[in-house]
């Protein structure tokens, strides 16, 4: 086993790291004096030498029993078991996952043999990826790379360190599709001829959903996962709702980039480069950006010489449904993605049309029913009109003075960022109606007029609504 001292710039940042994690330099002293080696494993390691943020830290205890090293732990407080079957600890008020090293078997629901006197290069291999397979002595500040994943990291290659152990997990083909997007990292031939022939239909939608979050929520370029899906033949299998569009043809007057397919793969990059207030509202732009063309498969025809899609909002409205039920059971997330795709071209149609206030906050109220925004709209038009680059494989990054345009309209009818509040309630209309039916529709009639003809008094409010 090869050991390379950390360079100081590395010890620097882990030492300021796990400073960070106090009381974490207390217990990693407590496990060695005990016997233990402490060893920083995972995503945090490649994370570590890539320069990116590290959010999840993994501790794998070797050469001492669960049992000491929860005992060892609660020297500092109340410590769980989280993950019984896998041997993970988790001591109260630290975010640090602390186990032992274990083999799995293959299959779904594997069985589970912890073992701390394993080698450390045996509980490398079982790791998905050699970039992954990387470990740091944590006291002596050593670096365990026994797979050469270091040097694929600098390389860019996707590697598993051990072929046998990857295809007995099909999950890890979703794992290269997110790390080949998130890293732009390109698999090795062989990695490739497994992940062709790999059985996926055993892994849970649950799972597929956790993997499909990473690969949109933390890639610069998301579209490179869809060209591997491509490259290896099966995006068919997973995104046939996706494949077909690399046949469909748009008129080159208004998408000179060419079929939709790399119009989508264009819209969903400049999406991913938009700024977002939350990780929810971006999953939604994503998936509307991958979705909110789909309908062109079935309604593109040519009309007078030139490629038209009357209908196709709709039609993607549908689609996307479709495609989002086979990824994520989240109603609420599947119809926000739905509804951007059926309005995906509201935005230009608005100002190219002049529309007032008042079509602003009808559409505003429209969307807010699946917790959409107008802004959120406007960003997905954005996408949309930036992915039109006749130099393929990327998208515009230019200003779209149109989308522009409906965010200010948006903001001047006070709407952008959420549909108008009613002027009236309940409280309103006591003394004049009943608590009822009645009284809900007077309600529903108020809010109407008041989006419909700009009224902002309440007693002219209510004088419109109970003269009649």
């Amino acid at each position: 086993m090869q050991y390379t001292k950390l360079d100081l710039t590395i010890q620097k940042q882990l030492q300021q790291l796990i400073d960070a994690y106090a009381p974490l330099n207390e217990i990693i002293e407590k496990l060695d004096n005990a016997g233990g080696t402490v060893l920083l494993v995972g995503g945090a390691v490649r994370d570590l030498f890539l320069g990116l943020p590290i959010k999840d830290i993994d501790i794998e205890v070797h050469n001492v029993s669960l049992e000491k090293v929860e005992k060892n732990l609660q020297s500092f407080g109340p410590v769980s078991i989280v993950g019984k079957q896998f041997g993970v600890l988790r001591l109260h008020g630290l975010d640090v996952d602390w186990s032992l090293p274990r083999a799995d078997s293959s299959g779904r629901k594997p069985q589970v043999e912890l073992d701390p006197f394993m080698g450390i290069q045996q509980a490398c291999a079982r790791r998905d990826l050699t970039i992954n397979a990387m470990a740091i002595d944590l006291k002596k500040m050593h670096l365990i790379d026994p797979f050469g994943g270091l040097q694929d990291l600098h390389d860019n290659v996707l590697r598993p360190p051990d072929p046998k152990k990857f295809s007995e997990d099909p999950l890890r083909f979703y794992r290269v599709m997110q790390f080949v997007a998130r890293f732009a990292m390109q698999p090795t031939d062989a990695l490739n001829a497994l992940c062709k022939k790999m059985d996926l239909s055993t892994v849970s939608r649950e799972r597929i959903e956790q993997e499909c979050k990473k690969w949109l929520l933390k890639s610069d370029k998301p579209s490179l996962a869809l060209d591997w899906l491509d490259t290896i033949g099966r995006l068919q299998e997973l995104f046939p709702e996706l494949a077909i569009l690399k046949k469909i043809k748009q008129s080159p007057e208004w998408h000179p980039e060419g079929d939709v397919f790399e119009h989508t793969k264009q819209a969903l990059d400049a999406a991913a480069q938009l700024e977002y207030s939350s990780e929810k509202e971006k999953l939604i732009g994503l998936y509307a950006a991958m979705c909110h063309d789909l309908g062109k498969a079935t309604t593109t025809k040519k009309r007078n010489g030139r490629w038209t899609a009357y209908g196709h909002p709709e039609e993607s409205e549908r689609l996307a449904k479709k495609v989002l039920k086979r990824i994520t059971n989240e109603k609420d997330l599947i119809a926000a993605v739905a509804t951007m795709a059926r309005y995906h071209m509201a935005p230009p149609q608005f100002v190219d049309h002049g529309s007032k206030p008042s079509a602003y906050k009808r559409l505003a109220k429209k969307l807010a029913a699946v917790n959409v925004t107008l802004e959120m709209l406007g960003k997905l038009s954005l996408a949309d009109y930036r992915g039109r680059n006749p130099k393929k494989g990327k998208p515009l990054t230019t200003p779209m003075p149109k989308i522009a345009t409906f965010f200010e309209k948006a903001k001047k009818a006070r709407v952008l960022h959420a549909p108008e509040k009613p002027l009236l309630s309940g409280q309103d209309l006591m003394g004049i109606v009943e608590p009822g039916p009645k009284m809900g529709d007077m309600l529903k009639k108020a809010y109407q007029l008041q989006i419909d003809e700009g009224i902002t008094d309440k007693a002219e409010l209510i004088q419109r609504i109970t003269a009649s």
